[in-house]
């Protein structure tokens, strides 16, 4: 039957009344607000605001994790341009429009009123791809002939993103050509670099190549190159326009990478054909409400899956239906294990194409020996994969590098998802062997009471290889550093899960012994975990176990992904969801990190404060597996509400943990949150999912549901929705009574559809 949780009032409800509604109407947050990021895949071209590159922190054209341009300056008739309306178009495109004074002007060149009535009008429009490509277009608006110049100062120094934020430390040579190619110029940048390393058995010297080309095709006289500067000298009559192409060429190793096309600006389709795929493929959901939130649902949804289709990391491609993605842009442009095993489960309600690929991917990387550099055994999944010289140039181990328990656990959960969704025996025949693997990494990583906890033995290792793994994000409750090695709750939930998952799958592929040996070791594990971890005075998980065993007792959110992944007895669920939606744990825009009573609270710290939006997809998830409807409601209403804060109703990476009052009408953002940030995208369907109780069993062509809308959502269409072989369009509606109805509105392919409430089941077949 289900459970009901007493929810202590807080000032949220003060708040969500057509006053606050006021006030919000004009909040707009952006991250990084101090400049504009494009990108797709493993490029980001990361300006300041006016649309150009000073050489500062994080800014650049990144291609592999390398900045490549790293000054690019404009200059009209020695003046900078004045910035009149500049945009992003698409994650990967943007466009600015400029005006410039004509050379003959009289007045004030710098004031855009007085330049705008007889402008000099310059357009540049970006698209990026393995490079970019940009267009420079230029309109003569004055009533005479011009003839003026136009410089570009541009640079590379092939700095790895990390040393853009602090010391160099790869040593290079760097050469420059200009010569004209054709009908075309180009101006050359070379670069070599090595470096000799020998690290805990790691021996040799590396090396890497990496070059930039840009080719410039223009109207009218043939630029110059001095030094930086690039000059175009340009003469039009009125109305008359001046046009130049510029492709920017990355090469690695020797082999330049392919550049958008000219037309990709304005045709998505071209630009990535993969990704228009899966958009056309992938759920689509609509509403027919306009007074509530539910057009900031659908709103959310539709950006999450553009940020995820440009997030698609080709290289890693797998056809065109399985493919893997980077972690977040514009710092995380890799690939990270726990991100996208993550990502790809939480995003399989719009297709499983993430599933498939990041699953075969993960297996290609899978520890197969001890490497103490890199925090690699044999079975362990993948942490990170970095392509910048830093890694590659074996300065840190994080070219191929292992330190993180949770990636190891989530394998072969998600294992379990592609199998519920697809049913798919051929793609998931070969995967249970590597998960078995992994399995049993995870059983040799554990501490004397038999909990899983790791040290790291790389010289350059990451400290906590927990799910909050920044270096101070672990602490007693006096606010002092819990040492190493620490048995973090979540992870033990984890590795709970992973052993259920796997049983699952093993008797699906009738290896039903190995599959009931699991169950029972999950069993025995979920008993002792109950006994060592639970605080009966708080009513929630201790956060760790210390390497003597003693309960780190600090309130974090770590404790409610142990009821997601099911090792939380059930007697103890509804006392979590309590203690941890009380003030000190629930902002009103979310569950923070770590409670704001705790001496390490800080709002703004990565791990001790802040809102991540990650977490609350598998919070979602086990309320909804509880019944406790009150809770999933107002988890999704936190993050719908926050997401209609931010530009392009899109979750940031985390914000900070300040209270949602009277006198924090919004929260701050993290300072170095990426957006978009890909377990943030995937929490937005995740939380729709779990609202609509939406369980799929592709093998046995079932689909389970349980929809509970609440009264800010009353009505959504999910269209084309999959499982196994069987596409649905099913339309959810909540009646005046609360009670929420569904109708099958189109369904090819075989799929009955049970609708299963706590304690009562019914089911109909359709088709």
């Amino acid at each position: 039957m289900p459970y009901s949780v007493r929810l202590q009032r807080d000032d949220v409800s003060a708040h969500q009344g057509s006053a606050d509604a006021g006030v919000r109407r004009l909040v707009r947050l952006r991250t990084r607000d101090e400049a504009t990021h494009i990108g797709r895949g493993d490029t980001v071209f990361s300006t300041r605001n006016e649309g150009f590159v000073e050489g500062e922190r994080e800014q650049g054209l990144f291609v592999h994790r390398t900045r490549l341009l790293s000054l690019y300056r404009c200059f009209v008739s020695g003046r900078r341009p004045i910035p009149v309306t500049l945009s992003q178009v698409r994650q990967d495109s943007w466009l600015g429009y400029y005006i410039a004074a004509a050379p003959s002007q009289d007045g004030d060149a710098d004031s855009p009123d007085h330049v705008a009535q007889n402008a000099l009008e310059l357009r540049i429009s970006r698209v990026v791809g393995e490079g970019m490509h940009e267009h420079y277009d230029i309109t003569n608006y004055t009533p005479e002939p011009v003839r003026f110049r136009l410089a570009l100062e541009v640079d590379a120094d092939f700095a790895d993103l990390e040393e853009t934020r602090g010391e160099r430390q790869q040593r290079g040579t760097l050469d420059r050509r200009w010569r004209r190619a054709g009908d075309a110029h180009e101006l050359m940048f070379d670069y070599h670099a090595q470096h000799r390393f020998s690290h805990q058995g790691e021996r040799g010297t590396a090396h890497v190549r990496r070059s930039l080309t840009l080719r410039i095709r223009n109207d009218g006289e043939s630029p110059t190159r001095r030094g930086r500067r690039i000059t175009f000298t340009i003469e039009l009559p009125p109305q008359g326009r001046w046009h130049a192409c510029l492709d920017w060429i990355a090469g690695v190793d020797g082999e330049p990478l392919p550049t958008p096309a000219c037309d990709a600006f304005a045709d998505v389709e071209a630009a990535d054909q993969d990704g228009a795929l899966f958009l056309r493929e992938a759920t689509v959901f609509t509403t027919a409400e306009s007074t509530t939130l539910a057009g900031v649902v659908t709103e959310a949804l539709a950006r999450a899956k553009f940020d995820l289709a440009a997030l698609r990391l080709p290289r890693f491609d797998h056809g065109a239906r399985a493919w893997t993605i980077a972690a977040g842009a514009p710092a995380y442009v890799a690939l990270f294990g726990r991100d996208t095993i993550v990502t790809a489960g939480q995003a399989a309600m719009l297709g499983p194409e993430m599933l498939r690929g990041t699953l075969i991917e993960m297996v290609s990387w899978q520890g197969s020996e001890r490497n103490d550099w890199r925090d690699e055994q044999p079975g362990r999944i993948l942490h990170e994969a970095h392509s910048g010289p830093l890694a590659l140039l074996n300065y840190k181990p994080q070219a191929r590098y292992y330190g993180s328990i949770s990636s190891s656990g989530l394998f072969p959960a998600a294992l379990a998802q592609l199998w519920q969704w697809t049913g798919d025996r051929d793609a998931v025949a070969p995967l249970i062997e590597p998960a078995l693997r992994a399995l049993r990494w995870l059983d040799s990583c554990t501490d004397p009471r038999g909990f899983h906890a790791c040290t790291t033995r790389s010289r350059k290792g990451v400290k906590n290889q927990t799910w909050k793994d920044s270096d101070d994000s672990i602490r007693y409750e006096d606010g002092t550093e819990v040492a190493q090695p620490v048995a973090t709750c979540e992870e033990q939930g984890i590795a709970y899960a992973a052993r259920m998952a796997m049983a699952e799958v093993l008797s699906a592929f009738d290896r039903r012994d190995e599959a009931r040996r699991l169950r029972r070791e999950a069993q025995a594990f979920k008993r002792r975990f109950n006994d060592a971890y639970w605080m009966e005075d708080e009513g929630v998980f201790a956060l760790a176990l210390d390497p003597q065993g003693r309960q780190v007792r600090s309130i974090a959110s770590n404790a409610l992904h142990c009821v997601y992944s099911g090792i939380a007895d059930d007697a103890f669920v509804p006392r979590i969801f309590e203690r941890l939606l009380a003030p000190d744990m629930f902002s009103g825009w979310g569950i923070r990190t770590l409670s704001s009573q705790h001496p390490s609270y800080n709002p703004y710290a990565y791990h001790r404060g802040t809102v991540w939006p990650a977490e609350h997809g598998p919070f979602a998830f086990a309320a909804c597996r509880h019944g406790l409807h009150d809770c999933l409601e107002r988890i999704c209403r936190s993050q719908f509400e926050a997401a209609s804060l931010f530009d392009f109703r899109r979750l940031p990476e985390c914000f900070s943990g300040h209270p949602r009052d009277a006198e924090h009408p919004f929260p701050a953002i993290y300072p170095a949150a990426n957006a978009p940030q890909a377990w943030s995208a995937s929490t937005v369907p995740a939380l729709v999912q779990a609202m609509l109780g939406l369980r799929p069993s592709a093998p046995e062509a079932l689909l389970r549901i349980d929809p509970n809308l609440p009264a800010w959502l009353p009505d959504i269409t999910l269209g084309g929705l999959r499982v196994g072989n069987a596409v649905a369009s099913l339309r959810f509606h909540r009646g005046d009574d609360g009670h929420t109805s569904y109708e099958v509105l189109d369904l090819r392919g075989e799929l009955r559809i049970s609708t299963e409430k706590p304690g009562n089941g019914e089911s109909r077949e359709v088709g």
